[in-house]
């Protein structure tokens, strides 16, 4: 059993130690302690907790249909343009996702810093790293 500290657990989710703490006292988050004392909640639980409560927001590209599965909407925090190529970043919640595409498209488009937009990713290789 993997067991996760209550600082990570909260970095993990996005939320302050204390907000993780009161979700142990109410139940919502089995806790326990570790070997030393310090008190860690199952990464298990941690996992399905953090699954059950994922928000992301609105698609506003609404009923479009795409085959990758991983999409994230986000804001358009930064262009970058030359005449043929364009660096787009999106802040995604706490992802930073880049895109590298035509210039052309980014005006097509209308790509600019503040806009809304949908970032889909579709891999044949994920890399995937623990600790040892």
């Amino acid at each position: 059993m993997t067991q996760i500290r209550i600082n990570d657990a909260a970095a993990f989710l996005g939320v302050s130690d204390d907000t993780v703490r009161r979700w142990a006292d109410q139940g919502a988050l089995p806790s326990g302690t570790d070997d030393k004392g310090r008190r860690v909640v199952d990464g298990l639980a941690l996992a399905e907790f953090a699954r059950e409560r994922a928000t992301q927001p609105a698609d506003p590209l609404g009923g479009v249909a795409r085959s990758a599965r991983n999409s994230f909407v986000g804001l358009v925090t930064r262009v970058v343009s030359d005449t043929v190529m364009s660096q787009v970043e999106l802040q995604c919640g706490p992802h930073r996702i880049v895109s590298l595409m035509s210039t052309e498209a980014v005006n097509d488009l209308g790509i600019e810093p503040g806009s809304v937009a949908v970032a889909s990713v579709k891999a044949t290789q994920i890399v995937v790293e623990v600790a040892r």
